[in-house]
């Protein structure tokens, strides 16, 4: 993992569950939102993407959750392609704060066509831009 990008996350009440830590769902929403803004950093916006038929969903996550994050925490989420495949593209990310690790995370990604549901092989300028990020 080469190239990595961090996304600075703040903590609300709404990121928390009854004890006051994130709940642990919301761990994958802010590593979704950290993948989303590079490939908008990279220029590609994932609604006029959209509108081209091309869309990417996750696949799989293997995610361990090594301590808690709290209400108002400040938190760096951060992301970085470990391999790139035609279809698919395997981040790693996680989550710290202040340098600490809370969250490590695997997350496989794949390319597909949003109308038909298939998946699809990515356009050649993403795959090519990411592809400088290994």
């Amino acid at each position: 993992m080469a190239a990595t990008f961090a996304l600075p996350v703040r903590v609300y009440y709404e990121d928390t569950d009854a004890g006051g830590v994130v709940y642990y769902a919301n761990y994958l929403r802010f590593m979704e939102r950290a993948r989303t803004e590079w490939l908008r950093a990279l220029g590609y916006e994932q609604a006029a993407l959209m509108t081209q038929g091309v869309a990417f969903a996750a696949r799989s996550a293997t995610v361990d959750f090594l301590k808690p994050a709290r209400l108002d925490d400040e938190l760096l989420v951060v992301c970085g392609v470990e391999s790139l495949g035609r279809a698919q593209m395997v981040f790693r990310q996680r989550i710290e704060r202040a340098g600490e690790l809370l969250v490590d995370a695997t997350i496989r990604i794949a390319c597909f066509d949003p109308a038909r549901g298939k998946a699809i092989g990515m356009p050649k300028p993403i795959h090519e831009a990411l592809k400088t990020l290994l």
